[in-house]
């Protein structure tokens, strides 16, 4: 029958003396100390308590001890890791609190700065201009009409008077989309809105048409293939241009001032006849051609360059033949139309000298206008 091994020699088991076990447990103490962060404590824990610490060996090894051994270098292994434990618990605690202290200083918010830490955003002068024109017209009970930016040839084109053989037409001014035989354009004007607008309502009619429009133009400092119009329709019975030149003067003084006047040239447009180009009183110089400074250097306006007057856009009585086209009677009911551009107002409205900063979404562009205009 076998019994214990009374003759057993602890020098054998010299891995799990006293002296080594003590230097395990001195060397994970002076690694826990030396750790500033808690990334570095968790390497120290994984290095010097984890399952294949020194320490976690050693204690695997108790289980193959003769048992008269055992007893001892279990309880030098269970103090050595018991104190290796007790050091983290301790470091990591002061860890913590360096790390909320130091979270607190970089970390800080100032409660008496303003809450929205978010730039704010502004609206487009653009998008003001258009609203402000249109409210002008809608206070003298106008309507505000759309139309979409892809229109048919025969509404961009036929529809308007503008025959097969117009310039207008061709690649050279019209954005076409492919394929050709569908006969379908970006709208080089709002136009189309006025022949949409007759086509599905009867007189009387009383339109604003603001919106983007297209053209094949270069883009640079005073041209854009992208801008903005404004156009604006009557079809009533007794209407005459001098309705178109109290409506526009209106309009105009509702911009730029009391006193803003317009003048008519006489132009060709092949929507109306008869045809006129509109020209606006400068609203800087109030027609002189003076700059109000008599020791300028430049004695002429720099807005209008001398000439007294702006030139704004095209006007005149609607063509019979449009009236036609959309199925109005031309015998009983007469209109005026008119049309320019807001971009270009805009430029000498504020003194914007390149139209490439309407359209590059700087927001410090459009933050310099504010809230209105």
């Amino acid at each position: 029958m076998s019994a214990p091994n009374s003759s057993f020699d602890p020098k054998q088991v010299a891995p799990l003396g006293e002296e080594q076990v003590f230097a395990m447990r001195d060397e994970a103490l002076a690694a826990i100390a030396a750790a500033t962060d808690l990334e570095a404590l968790k390497q120290v824990r994984t290095e010097h308590a984890g399952d294949r610490s020194p320490l976690g060996l050693a204690n695997r090894e108790i289980g193959a001890l003769p048992p008269q051994a055992k007893k001892d270098a279990g309880m030098r292994v269970g103090q050595a890791r018991g104190a290796v434990n007790q050091a983290l618990a301790a470091r990591q605690a002061v860890l913590e609190v360096e790390a909320e202290e130091r979270m607190l200083v970089t970390e800080t918010v100032d409660v008496t700065l303003p809450w929205d830490r978010t730039p704010r955003g502004a609206r487009h002068p653009i998008t003001m201009l258009s609203e402000r024109i249109a409210d002008v017209f809608v206070a003298m009970g106008w309507e505000v009409a759309e139309g979409p930016l892809v229109e048919a040839e025969w509404l961009n084109f036929d529809a308007l008077n503008l025959g097969a053989d117009h310039p207008a037409r061709t690649m050279q001014d019209t954005f076409w989309t492919e394929p050709a035989e569908n006969h379908v354009v970006l709208r080089t004007h709002t136009s189309p809105v006025q022949a949409r607008t007759m086509l599905t309502r009867k007189p009387p009619i009383y339109v604003v048409c603001p919106g983007r429009v297209f053209r094949t133009d270069e883009y640079d400092a005073t041209h854009s293939p992208m801008f903005h119009q404004v156009e604006g329709l009557v079809v009533d019975e007794g209407i005459t241009m001098a309705h178109l030149k109290g409506s526009l003067d209106h309009m105009l003084q509702a911009l730029f001032g009391e006193g803003v006047v317009t003048r008519f040239r006489p132009s060709y447009f092949p929507f109306t006849e008869p045809s006129a180009e509109m020209d606006l009183v400068c609203f800087v110089c109030r027609g002189t051609g003076l700059n109000d400074d008599p020791d300028a250097e430049v004695p002429t306006c720099r807005t209008c360059r001398g000439e007294g007057w702006i030139e704004l856009g095209g006007c005149g009585v609607v063509n019979p033949r449009v009236l036609t086209a959309c199925g109005v009677d031309p015998e009983r009911y007469t209109g005026f139309a008119f049309g320019f551009g807001i971009d270009r107002t805009l430029m000498f409205r504020h003194g914007v000298e390149d139209l490439r900063s309407v359209f590059e979404g700087d927001i410090r562009f459009s933050r310099a206008f504010g809230t209105e205009i």
